[in-house]
């Protein structure tokens, strides 16, 4: 059995400690796909780390009841109380229309699963970027 690293038992409390997390796991863009990190109840992240590939370039219009039981049930499964997720391209740090509605889709899926969206952060092909909601509203 593999050990949990010292610093995977970080709480997550700041957006910086969220932004060096994803960096450090994710890194700069390979694919398009979305990741989704959980946080139990302390900050601390769980070792679930769950990608979803094979995503269009933007969110199906029809998508969000999919996303949210998606969300709804992982965070149940494993008894977290936040989600951090992670939209990766490989393209420049600028958002695009597509990464807007991806954040969208992800944030509204939340909200629709009543789980607490912590973070939207995106992988692009220079490194990572921390996502303020009026980036994408």
């Amino acid at each position: 059995m593999i050990e949990r690293q010292e610093a995977d038992l970080e709480p997550l409390t700041t957006d910086a400690l969220i932004e060096s997390r994803v960096e450090s796991l994710i890194g700069r863009a390979q694919n398009r796909q979305i990741w989704l990190l959980f946080l139990d109840r302390n900050d601390v992240q769980s070792p679930l780390v769950l990608p979803v590939s094979d995503i269009p370039v933007a969110p199906p219009d029809d998508d969000l009841d999919n996303w949210s039981e998606l969300l709804r049930g992982t965070t149940a499964a494993v008894d977290s109380a936040d989600v951090i997720v992670v939209v990766e391209r490989y393209a420049t740090e600028r958002l695009t229309d597509a990464d807007r509605a991806w954040a969208r889709m992800l944030r509204d899926g939340c909200r629709v699963a009543g789980v607490t969206l912590r973070a939207v952060v995106l992988s692009h092909r220079n490194g990572v970027r921390l996502l303020a909601a009026e980036d994408y509203a």
